[in-house]
C-alpha cells in the first residue's frame, strides 16, 4: 500500500452540494428585445406579415417581440420561425393576448 496516496473516500459520507445562495438564485431575465411589434387587434396573417418585413431590420442574435391577441400566432410564430430557420424564443402571456420572442438567427 502506497502511503503517500490520499485514502479513498467512503461512500458513506455525504458530499456537500451548492450552498444555499446558489439554490436561491433568481433566474436570468431574458434580453429586451430590439424591436417590439404591437399586431394587437390584427387578425392573421397580419401579425406573421408585421414580423417577416421587420426581422431584418434587428440584429443577428437579437430579439423581436411580436404582441398579439389573435389565438392563431400562437401556432403561426412558431411554426413561421420553423420554416424560415429563425428561433422561437418564447412565449409570455400578456394581460390581453401574448408576447412571442423570435431571435435572428440569420
Amino acid at each position: 500500500m502506497n502511503s503517500d496516496r490520499p485514502p479513498a473516500p467512503d461512500s458513506r459520507t455525504p458530499v456537500p452540494g451548492p450552498g444555499p445562495a446558489a439554490r436561491t438564485s433568481p433566474p436570468a431575465l431574458p434580453p429586451q428585445p430590439a424591436l417590439t411589434l404591437d399586431a394587437l387587434g390584427k387578425k392573421c396573417p397580419v401579425p406573421i406579415i408585421m414580423l417577416a418585413d421587420r426581422i431584418r431590420d434587428v440584429p443577428i442574435g437579437q430579439t423581436i417581440e411580436v404582441l398579439a391577441d389573435d389565438p392563431a400566432a400562437r401556432t403561426d410564430v412558431p411554426a413561421w420561425c420553423t420554416l424560415k430557420s429563425q428561433e422561437f424564443a418564447g412565449t409570455r402571456d400578456l394581460p390581453v393576448g401574448w408576447s412571442f420572442l423570435v431571435r435572428r438567427s440569420y
